[in-house]
């Protein structure tokens, strides 16, 4: 089976939903998901929860973007958890921004949430 399925991917963005009503936020990387709020300007401190509701909110299962099956992370506070990714198109930057998170223990973790940055080839 090629995991995440449509309807796994539907769950998933809806348990992050609900952890995030309730203020389940866990963040990896602090410095980096920071300088990734000045970059899309916003304020990282108040406004984050509310921008990653209105980005999971946003998207869907067409819009994944990690591996199949997810990768697992390595970060201590996560390790071996699986990572969803999605590449949304946000209402609020008006451009695509990816965010990927785990979720453990009825919690959301952070991992990123910056500007899509396209994949570069190596040139040949």
């Amino acid at each position: 089976m090629n995991r995440p399925s449509h309807k796994e991917l539907f769950n998933k963005l809806r348990e992050a939903g609900k952890a995030l009503s309730r203020g389940d936020l866990g963040l990896l990387n602090q410095m980096s998901l920071a300088a990734d709020a000045i970059d899309l300007n916003y304020d990282f401190e108040w406004d984050l929860v509310s921008v990653l509701t209105e980005l999971v909110e946003e998207a869907s299962p067409e819009d994944y973007a990690g591996s199949h099956p997810p990768q697992r992370s390595y970060e201590q506070e996560i390790e071996g958890m699986e990572l969803f990714a999605f590449r949304v198109k946000s209402r609020r930057f008006k451009r695509r921004v990816y965010v990927k998170f785990a979720l453990a223990q009825g919690m959301v973790w952070l991992v990123s949430l910056h500007h899509d940055r396209p994949i570069r080839e190596e040139p040949r």
